[in-house]
């Protein structure tokens, strides 16, 4: 049996997590992490007794195997930081890091196995591999990335979407952060060739939603990846959970996890 522990249990994946946990038999679910940001700080999902439930990531780390982490980037640098004093399996699909942060992940996959994914779903895990080779194939075309998300999203445009520009980047073998375009206003001149244009929606309820655009004279095409459930996200990560639970330590993606 595997012991995990949820970092942003209180969070808006906290619930899916700590259920979509409890149902499966190779699991169970050991400790709950609260937040100290003051955000969600109250856990609103019954849990069994048995569940160790603490402010301390400290003490959290010596209850669990495996860690899923839908948090703050402020609280997966803690994580990282605790870790590497006592390593554990990671699982980390938060957004919105640092440089400092994201090479904390990288130094922490050094002592442990750690799957970083800016998204859980299968569904995004095989686009970035279909954005890549469009973009190589289909190199006269116009690259342009549209993401829409639920109104409480704070971070944008999201890990998601920025992910799916470095595929796109990649297959162009163009450094994106000299070509990421993530907004226009006013007489900005025409398009230039090599730009890669990561735009952001935010409204209502909406789980998610990418769109990558490829666009010339007379056609395009647009690939399209749509979230209707916040399942998707958990059910990819208890998947990822149950895989890099023995696994050497190292920097893993989710397609590993997948296979492709």
């Amino acid at each position: 049996m595997v012991r995990v522990g949820i970092v942003g249990s209180t969070g808006r994946m906290g619930e899916h997590l700590i259920n979509n946990v409890l149902d499966e038999e190779r699991l169970e679910l050991s400790a709950l992490k609260l937040t100290a940001l003051h955000v969600f700080d109250e856990l609103k999902t019954a849990v069994p007794e048995d569940v160790f439930i603490t402010n301390s990531m400290k003490a959290f780390l010596e209850h669990v195997d495996v860690v899923i982490d839908f948090s703050a980037p402020v609280a997966t640098q803690e994580l990282c930081e605790q870790a590497l004093e006592n390593p554990k399996a990671l699982v980390i699909a938060t957004t919105g890091f640092s440089e400092h942060q994201q090479n904390l992940l990288v130094e922490a996959s050094k002592n442990m196995p750690v799957l970083y994914a800016s998204n859980m779903s299968a569904g995004i895990a095989l686009l970035k591999q279909l954005v890549e080779k469009v973009a190589e194939t289909l190199t006269d075309f116009d690259i342009e990335i549209v993401e829409q998300h639920h109104r409480h999203k704070v971070d944008a445009p999201s890990g998601t979407a920025l992910t799916l520009a470095e595929f796109a980047a990649k297959g162009r073998g163009l450094d994106l952060d000299a070509v990421r375009i993530s907004g226009r206003d006013g007489q900005i001149g025409a398009r230039t060739k090599d730009e890669i244009a990561v735009m952001a929606l935010r409204g209502g309820d909406i789980v998610g939603r990418h769109t990558v655009g490829f666009y010339n004279d007379g056609e395009f095409i647009e690939l399209n990846h749509t979230a209707t459930s916040r399942e998707t996200f958990s059910k990819g990560a208890i998947r990822a959970a149950k895989w890099i639970a023995d696994k050497e330590p190292g920097l893993y993606s989710i397609n590993d996890c997948l296979g492709i």
